[in-house]
């Protein structure tokens, strides 16, 4: 009976062995693609790289390989007003405009003119004074006597004097004209937003700096590295980080009369998901952030999960600045291109390259695993389901085993994953 049941054992492992080599098989030919069915925090290294659509409405992108001289390109389109704004001359003279407010002295060499009578003598001085008023809507100021109206609106002081002497020069003796400026109503700077004193100042003859003029208007009212500032003018408008006023001072631009200042609070903020120190949302809590200063702030990259040669950046560029990056951009829809910058940081040069690279607002650092963690979650699962197939063998072999045990004939079969033995009689 002994060798019967060896036997019917040895057929039957067999059989079993047979079975275990055709799970192994299709569990083998499963494994090639169990990568992409791993569990994962994002996109593998090569499926962001290769710009293929995940799913046919998937939003298209374009990777660009971060280098110095992309970097600079880059660098050229940070926020800067002095970009908008090129023109680092000092504003042109003070100009009269509706509503300013005029005053006029008029003086004759001799008496006995048009406003200095005979009797001027007993009288100190050879001058009369106009009474202040306004420039009027259509631009113009009122002379007595004057052949005409005289325009002043876009006029400086000196050109109104010329204008009122040329009209009385034919009734007046040798006239000459004082005009000033008693109050200014037009040539105005509005400063408005998180500053401590939000008004509309009059510009200054000398002329301003931004910085000058956000101090008469108290300056910020929290610190200014979480601040930006917009200057408009002439339908055009910079914006700028405060930091940058002050650590760049190209971006500290002359102020013109008619300009608009905007100062508000935004906190700057980016995302790092990924095989990193730390995932989540981080403050800049600076005017300026590098990425290498921004990947230390998520704890740099995990030692034994991150791929340093695929790091990604994720941000929407204009389609100018995406053009000049080599971007083609007809497969590209609105002035926006998403663009995915990829850094390898196995280049002992590229950490450099994450000291200058300037991190912006909403920006979103990726940085995927290592392509053999993947593997290793696949062997894992591999592992773990040739074990879920032979736990329910191990436990017949062994209910078998001790059925015989109990009935007093030991079977001569190892209940192990080892070939059938038999015990010699």
């Amino acid at each position: 009976m002994g060798a019967d049941l060896v036997v019917y054992y040895g057929h039957w492992m067999a059989g079993l062995a047979g079975l275990l080599r055709g799970l192994c098989l299709s569990v083998g030919a499963a494994l090639l693609g169990a990568c992409s069915l791993m569990p994962a925090n994002g996109p593998a290294s090569y499926d962001v790289k290769s710009e293929r659509a995940y799913e046919p409405d998937s939003l298209p992108y374009a990777v660009v390989r971060v280098t110095p001289e992309a970097e600079g390109i880059i660098a050229e389109y940070n926020p800067r007003i002095s970009g908008t704004f090129p023109d680092r001359r000092k504003p042109k003279e003070l100009r009269f405009g509706i509503g300013d407010i005029v005053g006029i002295s008029i003086f004759e060499s001799s008496s006995g003119g048009l406003f200095i009578p005979p009797e001027a003598s007993v009288r100190p001085g050879n001058f009369i004074d106009i009474r202040n008023q306004p420039v009027n809507t259509k631009g113009y100021i009122s002379i007595p006597y004057a052949a005409r109206k005289i325009l002043a609106k876009g006029k400086t002081p000196d050109e109104v004097e010329a204008e009122i002497v040329d009209a009385l020069k034919d009734r007046a003796v040798d006239p000459q004209a004082v005009v000033t400026l008693v109050e200014q109503r037009t040539s105005l700077i509005s400063v408005l937003g998180d500053v401590n004193n939000p008004s509309r100042f009059p510009a200054t003859p000398e002329g301003e700096k931004l910085l000058d003029v956000l101090t008469r208007a108290g300056g910020p009212k929290s610190q200014g590295y979480d601040s930006w500032v917009i200057v408009e003018r002439d339908k055009k408008r910079g914006l700028a980080p405060f930091g940058a006023l002050i650590y760049e001072p190209s971006n500290n631009i002359w102020i013109h009369p008619h300009d608009t200042i905007y100062l508000y609070r935004e906190p700057q903020t980016f995302v790092v998901f990924g095989a990193s120190g730390t995932q989540g949302l981080f403050n800049f809590e600076a005017w300026r952030l590098s990425l290498a200063e921004a990947l230390a702030k998520a704890g740099g990259l995990a030692d034994l999960q991150a791929d340093p040669a695929s790091v990604f950046l994720y941000r929407g560029e204009p389609r100018e600045l995406a053009a000049r990056l080599g971007v083609n951009c007809d497969r590209f829809k609105g002035p926006i291109i998403p663009i995915v910058y990829h850094i390898n940081l196995r280049d002992p040069a590229a950490y450099f390259l994450t000291t200058r690279f300037q991190i912006r607002n909403k920006d979103v650092i990726y940085a995927p695993n290592n392509p053999t963690v993947d593997a290793a979650k696949a062997m894992t699962f591999f592992r773990l389901t040739l074990a879920t197939a032979n736990d329910p063998i191990t436990t017949a072999l062994n209910v078998y085993a001790l059925k015989f045990a109990i009935g007093g004939t030991p079977p001569s079969v190892l209940t192990s994953t080892a070939p059938v033995v038999t015990t010699p009689r």
